[in-house]
């Protein structure tokens, strides 16, 4: 099972030198086998299904989810539980129902490792035409 620990990534990796010779941020060891965990772990379609529904509430119980994936308890339930040994959903109990919910920390935990670089440097990702920005403190 992938096991996430994005909130306290060591940085164990030395740089190379063709990153020095370039002056870009090195990716360390430990984070990249962390990424690539995570976007295994959401490359499945219903994993990342899962994500999607809840990131547009704030959270959802297992039958709704059988529901809106059109699958069984059992299936759902295995998916949910990977996500939640891997950190990035939380769960409560009420009464017969278990509501599933984005770790929060989690979430801003990847966004940082994703949006990383140099402190100095603005943190963004280019595709094409649109310029994706990101702070942590809102600016």
């Amino acid at each position: 099972m992938v096991s996430l620990l994005l909130d306290s990534l060591p940085d164990t990796a030395r740089p190379k030198s063709s990153e020095t010779d370039f002056n870009v941020a090195p990716l360390p060891r430990d984070t990249v086998q962390t990424l690539a965990g995570l976007f295994k772990l959401l490359a499945d379609e219903t994993r990342l299904r899962i994500i999607h529904f809840l990131l547009q509430k704030d959270e959802i119980n297992v039958r709704t989810f059988c529901r809106l994936l059109g699958q069984s308890q059992p299936a759902v339930s295995h998916h949910l539980a990977m996500l939640k040994e891997a950190g990035i959903l939380d769960s409560r109990r009420d009464g017969k129902h278990n509501y599933y919910h984005v770790v929060p920390k989690r979430a801003q935990a990847f966004a940082d490792v994703l949006f990383g670089g140099p402190p100095d440097q603005p943190r963004r990702f280019r595709l094409d035409d649109c310029l994706l920005t990101y702070s942590r403190d809102g600016k």
